[in-house]
């Protein structure tokens, strides 16, 4: 034990001064994390976005909190609040304050990854106040007097992954000596204030609302059903299982299936999914919510803020032929992406209506997050994390039930492979109905690829 190390452990501060600040609407995309946030209830911090990672062979303390320091005066949604004001959510961008910072002291650097992942597990397990506290939780885990671990754990209103990878290579840039004006010269960043009132103008308003109409549109005439329906009701204490195929062959076949299909690599692995679930649930029809980045402007491409939105993706028929239903599925992605920008609770209340005058809804329950970056290396769950090693399908855990989730699949990247992470309803698909569907989509997309 080096509990003589741990006795030197303490808190900092990070303190910002004369930042860029103000008050304004909330964006749609803090309004749609913030929503999902309160009915999340106690379960929110699984949104939480997290990363420890090591510091090789070994930075300087002050060094590291500068560059922390200069990420908060980089990227506003670091220091911007949310609150509800007269039954609307309101931003506020702190020019001023602080952020505590916790300095652990261990004596190797194996007792720091520890400490690290420790700490880490500690800082995402808690509820972020957006009301009151900055979107921020930072700790450094020092050997010797030097800091060899560091961990940022930031609230989904803060930013969603892509914002967060970005927000991650922006700090290694100002650990090496940059300063936040030297990036801001080199690039714009879209600010969430600017993204506000962007989205407050005749154009914004108009965007949200041919997004809202596509919604009602298809939930309207969508298949009813996805998957076959269980005749007894289900146990409200069932697990969802979760299922994850890691896979090198379907890293190295992605590009020659969408060079050979003269499409992107996304849609193949969209129209793959929407095959094998088609297959599972008996239907040629397809429909699902699509995690899209909005980072269509290069402005919003660089920005550590909360863009990402769900886009609706509805296929009306699978092809038997996987190369003509990906033809198919190229339109209505674009369609998806295109309106996936939108007031997320005025999107709700339109759909309350619709329930309200008996319309039945279209199956709107599966997800695809196909979370795919050049930046996700950047990114890792835990210290240490190894590299793609074989092909492994596994079940590691299992998850309380979701309300309106039915099946949930991200894509990620990985060194040296693509990983298919499944989490699905137990009482609709068992496991190995799971495995089948994941297999699945990894033999289409490799025959595809010749």
């Amino acid at each position: 034990m080096d509990a003589a190390s741990e006795t030197l452990d303490r808190t900092t501060e990070l303190t910002v001064r004369e930042a860029r600040g103000g008050r304004g609407p909330a964006t749609w995309g803090q309004r749609a994390i913030h929503s999902a946030l309160v009915r999340l209830g106690t379960d929110a911090p699984r949104y939480n976005l997290r990363l420890a990672a090591p510091v090789e062979p070994g930075a300087e303390p002050a060094g590291v909190l500068r560059a922390y320091t200069e990420l908060l005066h980089l990227h506003d949604a670091l220091r911007t609040r949310l609150v509800e004001e007269d039954g609307d959510l309101v931003q506020l961008v702190d020019a001023d304050g602080t952020l505590p910072v916790a300095l652990l002291h261990r004596d190797t650097p194996e007792r720091a990854a520890d400490a690290a992942g420790e700490l880490l597990a500690e800082y995402a397990r808690r509820p972020f106040d957006p009301a009151r506290e900055w979107p921020a939780r930072i700790g450094l885990v020092l050997v010797d007097g030097l800091v060899r671990q560091t961990v940022l754990v930031l609230s989904h209103t803060a930013s969603d992954g892509w914002g967060m990878r970005r927000g991650v290579r922006d700090l290694m840039l100002l650990a090496a000596g940059r300063s936040a004006r030297d990036l801001r010269a080199e690039r714009e960043f879209a600010q969430p204030l600017e993204e506000a009132a962007e989205q407050a103008t005749v154009r914004g308003r108009r965007r949200d609302a041919a997004a809202r109409r596509h919604w009602r549109e298809k939930l309207t005439a969508g298949p009813r059903a996805l998957l076959p329906r269980p005749a007894a009701a289900p146990d409200p204490e069932r697990t969802f299982p979760c299922a994850v195929l890691r896979s090198p062959a379907l890293a190295a076949a992605l590009p020659e299936a969408a060079a050979r299909l003269r499409t992107g690599d996304a849609t193949v692995l969209l129209a793959a999914a929407a095959t094998e679930l088609g297959r599972l649930g008996g239907q040629r029809e397809f429909l699902c919510q699509v995690v899209v980045g909005n980072r269509f402007t290069e402005q919003a491409a660089e920005a550590v803020t909360t863009l990402a939105q769900e886009g609706l993706f509805h296929l009306p028929e699978i092809a038997a032929d996987f190369a003509e239903t990906v033809r198919r599925a190229h339109g209505p992605a674009l369609t998806a992406y295109r309106h996936s920008g939108y007031d997320k609770p005025r999107l709700d209340a339109d759909l309350d209506g619709l329930r309200a005058a008996g319309v039945e809804l279209a199956d709107h329950s599966v997800f695809w997050n196909d979370t795919r970056d050049p930046l996700a290396a950047l990114m890792a769950d835990a210290p240490g994390q190894g590299g793609a090693g074989e092909r492994e399908l596994s079940f590691p855990e299992e998850f309380p039930a979701r309300p309106g989730v039915s099946v949930a699949v991200d894509v990620v990247a990985v060194p040296g492979a693509v990983e298919l992470r499944m989490v699905a309803d137990g009482a609709l698909l068992s496991r190995a109905q799971m495995a089948g569907f994941l297999c699945g989509v990894e033999e289409l997309v490799l025959d595809a690829a010749g």
